[in-house]
């Protein structure tokens, strides 16, 4: 009997998009050995950028899927790898997520090994119109890009607004990201919110898609955290860069960015009009009324900045 920690099979069908996520996660799924001695990082798309910058050949971060992607299976296999692993590295996960043994304590419990924590990371401050927002009871994405326009969002329900904000408002409502940051570091091990006493464009891709200016800084402190020989793995590419939202004009003069404005969205390096978005999305909110009024109630204090500037 193959011990769950040595390489396995599959029996998914061969080219299926099953068997390619295994083979993208051959180390978790046992098609191929885990190392001697590796840690793994744990949570939303996030904690791969994470692993890929701690990740070298003398010092092994296995991947793992994201946790919202994860099976009951995989839970469970989850729980085998961690329990092999010298380093645990997670953002805060409750409970019983998704009816599953995935919460932070639950799964770190299973491991004798270092664990730090470090809170997910969102950033208004170069996407002031933008929210990722999920509402219980829709699963499904608005089309093209899965964020939401505040602008698109009020004019939906028949609120006017802004069209553009002023520099000191967007630097306000990168000001209040910052804040929440602090406010969620406080019950983690690593810090992140001082990663933006200085902004750039590639500070964020989108409101919760990091790039590497928080990657490389923040892969390295955890590493000096670990005690880990040799600095952070320069991926020589661009991190969390499937989607690029707008870069607006008052955003670069906000932050004396360098960078052209950019008035289009980039997507898996298409160019896609703002406009069409907008409009796909109009489109979706007038057959989703229960996302919509759910939305604009959460999104109440960012909407209440467009609608007073």
């Amino acid at each position: 009997m193959t011990h769950p920690l040595e390489p396995g099979t599959t029996t998914a069908p061969a080219g299926s998009p099953i068997e390619a996520r295994r083979r993208h996660y051959a180390e978790f799924y046992g098609l191929a050995p885990l190392p001697p001695a590796f840690g793994v990082v744990l949570g939303n798309c996030q904690a791969e950028s994470l692993r890929t910058v701690m990740d070298a050949p003398d010092r092994r971060f296995v991947r793992v899927p994201a946790v919202h992607e994860m099976t009951a299976e995989d839970a469970e296999r989850l729980h085998e790898v961690v329990g092999a692993a010298h380093t645990v590295v997670s953002q805060p996960v409750r409970d019983d997520y998704h009816g599953l043994r995935l919460g932070t304590r639950q799964v770190t419990a299973s491991t004798r090994g270092r664990v730090l924590t470090v809170t997910p990371v969102r950033f208004g401050g170069l996407h002031p119109f933008q929210a990722a927002v999920r509402v219980p009871g829709v699963e499904e994405n608005p089309p093209i890009v899965a964020y939401h326009d505040v602008r698109t969002l009020a004019a939906a329900v028949g609120l006017s607004c802004a069209s553009r904000l002023q520099p000191d408002a967007v630097r306000a409502i990168g000001r209040a990201s910052v804040e929440e940051l602090r406010r969620r570091e406080v019950v983690t091990d690593v810090a992140v919110s001082d990663l933006f006493d200085s902004v750039t464009a590639d500070h964020a891709r989108t409101v919760n898609h990091p790039g590497n200016a928080i990657w490389l800084p923040l892969g390295a402190r955890i590493l000096d955290l670990l005690g880990a020989h040799g600095g952070v793995t320069d991926p020589g590419r661009p991190l969390l860069n499937a989607v690029r939202a707008p870069l607006l004009p008052e955003v670069v003069d906000a932050w004396s960015l360098p960078d052209e404005p950019r008035d289009h969205w980039i997507i898996e390096g298409v160019e896609v009009d703002d406009a069409e978005v907008r409009a796909a999305h109009t489109g979706w909110y007038a057959s989703h009324p229960e996302f919509v009024a759910a939305a604009v109630d959460r999104l109440a204090a960012l909407l209440s900045v467009w609608r007073n500037a």
